[in-house]
């Protein structure tokens, strides 16, 4: 019995501690330690030797009373099992010197091994499931701090992408020059506008991104690319009509209808000398800062060959101190970025792809499949 005790204790502080529950785990584990210890003593004491045990057990007073007033700010359950535990260390402090009364030792017990029974039992049942299957009731006090205390303040400016404060603050950041963290409807970008090429510049050294590698554009809706009338084939502009909004970027050929476009002093700046990759994003807040400020220079928030940032908090960590802003909007909605597609050529060999992203390469090819037959 004192052995299944003991193991039971000893599992529920693993538990916990993996849970990252720190004072439930040491307070387990302290229990499984003392159930261990009063066995032990019993054991010894047949065999006529208890006297080590006593420090032990002031030892495990001492100890337990600290672990009282940590729970007392945890749950009504923890601190019943280390109130009990303090009235059983007694009883084990009283054995070793010979004074126990039994009747005392057995309620002790009892009511120990209940409570114990029980939060060893929910913390098991809320560890495993990770839910708060069994009630642990409520601290008796909380030691409240300011979060304003407490944290420290982020590195640039990081407004909500839900207010529309928040939406102005970012567009012009963007209209003066300014490199943002954005979320977009892949992973999170930095973005810069096609009107500074310097700003596309400071992307490059955000990044460590060598300068061969080109950067997309993001435009709100294809009515914009329609008006700037590039010289885009019938075949083209079906396709496009079908993946956009959406995450497959377009390669298609460069020329000065980019600066109707509105892409202006960052013509040179992004894509390459003959080809530009084109997004239209489908996400309403990216698409209504995309009209606040015109097309944007858009490349993965991340340092080069490191992995996306799939929340704002990863773009604030690792880039934030470098940029100006981040519109913070949560958890991006995947885990990789777009696929890209060059379709420079698409009237003569169709398409390739040049990058497998969210979208997978059987379904990009499915719909261009269906629109070449149409």
């Amino acid at each position: 019995l004192v052995l299944i005790g003991g193991f039971v204790q000893l599992l529920a502080g693993f538990l916990a501690f993996r849970k990252y529950d720190h004072l439930g785990g040491a307070a387990f584990l302290t229990f499984s330690a003392l159930w261990s210890s009063y066995g032990a003593t019993r054991i010894i004491a047949a065999a006529g030797n208890s006297e080590g045990f006593t420090a032990g057990s002031i030892a495990f007073l001492v100890l337990n009373t600290f672990l009282i007033i940590l729970a007392s700010s945890f749950n009504v359950v923890l601190l019943c099992m280390t109130l009990a535990m303090e009235l059983l260390t007694i009883c084990f402090l009283l054995f070793t010197l010979e004074n126990l009364p039994l009747p005392f030792e057995i309620v002790m017990l009892s009511i120990f091994s209940i409570i114990c029974f029980y939060g060893a039992t929910a913390s098991l049942a809320n560890s495993m499931f990770g839910k708060d299957l069994m009630m642990m009731g409520p601290p008796l006090f909380t030691a409240e701090t300011s979060k304003k205390d407490t944290e420290d303040p982020p590195p640039c400016v990081c407004p909500k992408s839900h207010c529309t404060s928040g939406l102005r603050t970012i567009a012009d950041l963007l209209n003066r020059g300014a490199v943002c963290g954005v979320p977009t409807d892949t992973v999170y970008a930095l973005a810069a506008s096609c009107k500074h090429p310097q700003a596309i510049e400071k992307v490059y050294r955000i990044k460590d991104r060598p300068q061969e590698k080109p950067i997309c554009i993001f435009i709100s809706n294809l009515d914009q690319l329609r008006a700037a009338a590039p010289p885009i084939s019938p075949l083209l502009w079906e396709f496009m009509e079908n993946v956009y909004p959406g995450g497959i970027g377009c390669i298609i050929k460069k020329g000065e209808w980019l600066k109707k476009l509105g892409v202006g002093a960052g013509y040179s700046r992004v894509g390459t000398q003959d080809s530009i990759m084109i997004r239209v994003p489908d996400l309403t807040v990216l698409v209504h800062l995309i009209d606040m400020t015109g097309p944007l220079a858009i490349t993965s928030a991340n340092p080069s060959g490191e992995v996306d940032s799939t929340h704002h908090d990863m773009v604030i960590s690792r880039l934030g101190h470098k940029l100006e802003g981040v519109l913070c909007d949560g958890e991006s909605d995947e885990v990789v970025a777009s696929t890209v597609v060059n379709c420079t050529k698409i009237d003569e060999s169709g398409i390739t792809i040049v990058r497998e992203g969210c979208i997978p390469v059987g379904k990009v090819m499915q719909i261009f499949e269906s629109v070449k037959n149409r």
